[in-house]
């Protein structure tokens, strides 16, 4: 392995925001990915448009935005693995994501069956 952590987390960040742009449509404003251990961590913000902010407004508005939202980003799950595989040479094991209604955050958990972050040692 000659990329640095960090060149890797870069990579990663600017692969989902262009997934992000080609699959939803959109980007969120920034994304940053973080190697720790077994995982690849990636925080995206300001993910919701103004119009799902209003919509967050009331919890069942909220609980709709979240369950569409998590659909939309399992759906794309397939190019999410390929990604990170791409970019970190990692198998993706599972896959955890949630939303903020209230700040517009989405985090991102692959959990690698590797330790990746040893590489870098």
């Amino acid at each position: 392995m000659n990329k640095s952590k960090g060149s890797m987390e870069s990579d990663i960040s600017k692969a989902i925001t262009q997934w992000e742009k080609d699959y939803l449509g959109r980007g969120s404003v920034s994304v940053k990915a973080d190697i720790l251990r077994d995982m690849v961590i990636v925080s995206l913000q300001g993910v919701l448009t103004p119009a799902e902010y209003s919509v967050c407004e009331t919890k069942e508005g909220m609980l709709t935005v979240k369950k569409t939202r998590s659909e939309l980003v399992e759906s794309g799950l397939g190019t999410l693995k390929e990604i990170i595989f791409a970019n970190s040479g990692e198998q993706v094991k599972s896959f955890h994501t949630d939303i903020s209604s209230r700040t517009g955050e989405r985090v991102m958990v692959f959990k690698l069956y590797n330790d990746l972050e040893k590489k870098f040692l």
